[in-house]
């Protein structure tokens, strides 16, 4: 399986959320493999085992997933680039969890902002309520979540693979029906 046909393309004036594809993997392989993105997420281990990203590609087009996964591509019809990241998680009670990264090179130009309001904007899951996370080093992920309508919460922690100990987080909500 290429793409999932359950899975809908979003599109913004700067790019298109598009499901991930095998033909992706390369591109995502090399931004993951960087300490600076890796070390902003839970689940990219550093250094990136062989593999990895290619078993994550293989589960978010597995027709039983539980997360949806769209990359930020930024790319003309002819050439495609991979920007970064977006997922939504199944959770119980019809709610579901964000997650994204944006790749290194594409840092500060508002692209976690405009895919993170794109997804809240399309609803793909039908979500009553989405909840996110982010390091209490990473103000600026807080800031895409507040931008997009996401209240605060609280304060919790989560393990980060990539700094191999337990670090602080921000939990958000946003509530859509």
């Amino acid at each position: 399986m290429e793409t999932s046909t359950l899975q809908p393309t979003l599109k913004t004036d700067r790019f298109a959320l598009r499901p991930v594809r095998q033909s992706d993997l390369a591109l995502i392989e090399h931004y993951a493999a960087d300490k600076r993105l890796a070390v902003q997420t839970t689940r990219i281990p550093h250094p990136l085992p062989p593999g990895v990203i290619a078993a994550f590609i293989d589960r978010a087009l597995a027709p039983d997933r539980v997360e949806d996964v769209w990359v930020i591509d930024g790319g003309a019809p002819d050439r495609e680039e991979i920007m970064g990241v977006v997922s939504l998680t199944c959770l119980d009670r019809n709610q579901s969890e964000i997650g994204y990264w944006v790749a290194p090179p594409f840092w500060n130009t508002h692209l976690a902002s405009e895919a993170v309001q794109a997804i809240v904007a399309g609803n793909p899951q039908g979500s009553d309520t989405m909840f996110a996370s982010v390091f209490h080093d990473n103000p600026a992920s807080a800031k895409v979540l507040t931008n997009a309508g996401f209240a605060y919460l609280g304060d919790a922690e989560t393990f980060c693979l990539a700094r191999e100990t337990t670090v602080p987080t921000w939990t958000y909500s946003l509530k859509l029906r």
